[in-house]
């Protein structure tokens, strides 16, 4: 039995297969990519599995444990009934789909499969990805655990249980990563304003954030915390988030950016 169909192996859904190829988390003999763009699809068949362009290719009778759509969301529409015999012969299905809501799934291939839900995040191509999953109630333990198992090759697993709040979970790490790269521009083009090299000034930055980012994750200190270590009566650092802090400026800015992040994931759910 093939264990798992990729729809869909562009820039996310490539990442997330090297990573589960690479982690030993699926043997590649077990995967069907299927791709319609021929570059994309060779990319794929590097990786041992087998690529083929649409799923009329895929041989009668084969039946899969997981079906993981990769697709972008104006092409569900059109590509999802093709996979209703997969559905109907045992498959689950995990979507990465933004946007899409279980309800959508659930009507074209069936009210009784079990479906899975995934927001990734950028920094899944890297293995350092946050993925927030939600499921119907079809799905059991087992299939829960063997999913959570793939997509931790790609960064961290977080379950929530209403669906609704896929839409704060959109905005917060689904767009996140846009929000941190955005503040790296603007501290490399203060470095630059402030007299340094455009290039130590984009390395100071990026590092800065990288290495700050990774001390929050792997301290036990809160951030709030590790801000006021950092920070000495009357100092530099002080100066600054006086300006930061004052008025709640950047907690209130990006409390609005957060907001309209999940209005808009609503929108266009």
């Amino acid at each position: 039995m093939t264990k798992l169909i990729l729809v869909g192996c562009g820039n996310m859904g490539y990442a997330m297969l090297a990573g589960w190829c690479g982690a030993g988390s699926v043997e590649a003999s077990d995967v069907i990519v299927v791709e319609p763009f021929e570059p994309l699809r060779d990319r794929a068949s590097v990786l041992g599995v087998t690529a083929v362009a649409v799923p009329a290719e895929i041989a009668p009778g084969t039946a899969a444990e997981l079906v993981i759509f990769a697709v972008k969301p104006q092409m569900i529409g059109e590509v999802i009934d093709d996979y209703r015999r997969f559905a109907d012969t045992g498959a689950a299905v995990v979507s990465i789909i933004a946007g899409t809501r279980i309800a959508f799934f659930e009507q074209r291939l069936g009210g009784n499969v079990p479906i899975i839900r995934c927001m990734p995040n950028t920094p899944a191509a890297i293995g350092r990805g946050m993925m927030v999953t939600v499921a119907n109630a079809h799905v059991d333990a087992g299939t829960a655990a063997t999913v959570a198992d793939l997509l931790a090759a790609s960064g961290e697993v977080a379950t929530v249980e209403n669906e609704d709040l896929m839409d704060a979970v959109t905005a917060v790490s689904g767009s996140g990563p846009a929000y941190v790269f955005h503040f790296i521009e603007c501290l490399t083009a203060a470095g630059i304003d402030a007299g340094l090299p455009a290039g130590t000034a984009a390395m100071l930055a990026g590092q800065t954030v990288y290495g700050a980012a990774s001390l929050a994750r792997e301290s036990d200190e809160e951030p709030g915390r590790l801000r006021e270590q950092v920070t000495s009566p009357n100092g530099t650092t002080a100066a600054a988030l006086a300006v930061l802090m004052g008025e709640d400026r950047l907690k209130t800015l990006v409390s609005e950016a957060v907001d309209a992040a999940r209005k808009r994931s609503i929108e266009l759910g």
